[in-house]
């Protein structure tokens, strides 16, 4: 074993876990999960048969990953945040095979107690702000808020907002940290 896990934590036979991840109190981990090296999952965090996640992911306490939720590398998952996989579902009615796909890439934020709908993509370093609901496809390096979540600027790969238009004409800034400039070009911020 290459992972360190708590005795508390439940890891079912099949789970792929990559090397130095670390697995904290009472997590369950279903049995055909599949998650990359360098992690760390918080207390009381669900990881769930059809979940995916890459390397270096953070998910904080109190976080259920559930089936077919896909997590890139360098993705934090912030506390209480939640993921769903049936739009609508009833108590009564067996939607099983209606699950809908969720994706967050490379670098995104989820913020404490924010809800991810499934369905939905979170954009490459993407920042979604503590509450907030993510009910469509958010794009690269967007700032969101709010309930339902909307669009408020763009943050760097550093994780510091950017002073650029939400919408531009090739607006450009250097961060001071990176020193990589972000351009803002209709409704899409890119790396330059």
């Amino acid at each position: 074993m290459t992972y360190k896990a708590h005795p508390t934590a439940i890891v079912d036979d099949g789970a792929q876990i990559g090397a130095d991840t670390r697995i904290w109190h009472w997590v369950h981990i279903s049995g055909n999960a599949k998650i990359g090296a360098r992690c760390s999952f918080g207390q009381n965090v669900y990881v769930g048969n059809k979940v995916i996640i890459g390397d270096n992911v953070k998910v904080q306490n109190n976080v259920s990953v559930y089936d077919n939720v896909t997590i890139e590398d360098d993705v934090f998952c912030g506390p209480s945040m939640v993921f769903t996989n049936v739009y609508n579902p009833r108590s009564a009615v067996s939607r099983k095979d209606e699950y809908r796909d969720t994706l967050i890439k490379k670098g995104a934020t989820l913020g404490a107690n924010c809800t991810i709908v499934c369905g939905n993509t979170v954009g490459q370093y993407a920042f979604i702000g503590a509450g907030s609901v993510v009910n469509r496809d958010v794009p690269d390096y967007a700032l969101i808020v709010g309930v339902p979540g909307k669009q408020i600027g763009w943050m760097s790969q550093y994780g510091e907002r950017l002073e650029l238009p939400l919408h531009g004409k090739g607006e450009s800034v250097v961060c001071p940290h990176t020193g990589m400039k972000y351009t803002v070009v209709g409704n899409e911020c890119r790396v330059d």
